[in-house]
């Protein structure tokens, strides 16, 4: 299967567990000699009225993934065990 990562960037992610909405894909992370997709990233939700930033970013390793639909990208992991403060999501740090 192929696909573009802008096609992948308009998916919403749904965690299978409770059925949350974690929100829609904004970044990978990408091994680069291999060229592998290692995780999908998806921002935090916004903090107050969206003024006062967002909350920790949601770093989702690929091999819980479990369906990429035409719509949606349903992932089987906990919110809570994929949470990354923001800024550090692991790619220049």
């Amino acid at each position: 299967m192929s696909m573009r990562f802008a096609e992948l960037r308009c998916k919403e992610v749904i965690c299978v567990n409770d059925g949350q909405r974690l929100g829609y894909i904004s970044d990978v992370k990408v091994e680069v000699p291999e060229g592998c997709v290692v995780a999908i990233v998806v921002p935090g939700p916004c903090r107050i009225l969206g003024l006062f930033g967002r909350k920790d970013d949601y770093v989702i390793p690929w091999n819980c993934i479990r369906r990429i639909g035409p719509d949606i990208v349903l992932v089987d992991i906990k919110p809570c065990d994929c949470r990354v403060p923001r800024g550090k999501s692991g790619f220049f740090g």
